[in-house]
């Protein structure tokens, strides 16, 4: 893959003000992209594009139809098309499956799963119209193998490697491709905001022996983003340090 290999693209990057997101945002302008930063925390989104060239931020919720299509048109209105997204976006909670509300299920489902497709909608319409389109979103190992405590996360994040399945056969003749990033446990807030026990557990499933960092998942988004990614549709690329093998 070359240096540049996004140079004149546009990305919009969900949840980018921090995390996963901020380093695939910053990835993505380093090799020569425009993004929308969006994010929930608007003035965290402000900070984070200051900090990244060729970025204007947002605020977005995603689990909010008018939001995300407000997130759209400031793109299209900001750089004239879109050609990459990136459903990152997203919340983390736990709970026995005996003990979560109705509250924390609707919420989980609301944020990590309707948003993405909130989102995945809003943009397909231009991207059929340009006949190109990247869509990547970020699931999770755990939507692979599944984990004690966080039976609605595993759901939701099972639900979006599926949702992107079949968008990538849908879209796919119109040069538009859909995949997944399923990270293993990587170091950020959200991850350190989980219980002691499940950061315990988690690590000692991991055969590298420790939990990822963000700019080990950033790479594999601009591969998904980039003409040397383009026969990638349908995929799950697992960076989990080895937790889930195949």
């Amino acid at each position: 893959m070359r240096p540049g290999s996004l140079v004149g693209r546009v990305a919009i990057v969900t949840g980018a003000a921090r995390g996963i997101g901020y380093a695939i945002a910053e990835a993505f302008s380093d090799e020569g992209a425009r993004v929308l930063i969006a994010d929930r925390d608007l003035q965290a989104a402000i900070a984070a594009s200051a900090q990244v060239a060729g970025s204007v931020a947002v605020g977005v919720d995603v689990g909010s139809h008018t939001s995300v299509d407000s997130m759209v048109a400031a793109a299209l209105e900001e750089f004239g098309r879109i050609d990459i997204l990136v459903n990152n976006a997203g919340i983390d909670d736990t709970g026995a499956i005996t003990a979560i509300t109705d509250e924390q299920w609707d919420r989980m489902v609301n944020v990590n799963l309707t948003g993405v497709f909130y989102c995945t909608r809003a943009v397909t319409p231009t991207m059929i119209g340009q006949r190109y389109g990247r869509i990547i979103s970020i699931g999770s190992n755990l939507g692979i193998i599944g984990s004690i405590g966080m039976p609605h996360y595993c759901a939701v994040k099972a639900g979006v490697h599926g949702l992107m399945r079949a968008v990538a056969r849908e879209l796919a003749p119109h040069g538009i491709t859909a995949n997944t990033i399923a990270p293993g446990p990587v170091d950020t807030d959200l991850l350190r905001s989980l219980p002691d026990e499940i950061l315990d557990r988690k690590l000692a499933d991991i055969p590298l022996g420790r939990f990822g960092q963000v700019g080990e998942i950033a790479p594999t988004a601009v591969l998904l983003a980039s003409a040397a990614g383009g026969y990638y549709t349908g995929s799950t690329l697992n960076v989990t340090g080895g937790d889930v093998m195949y």
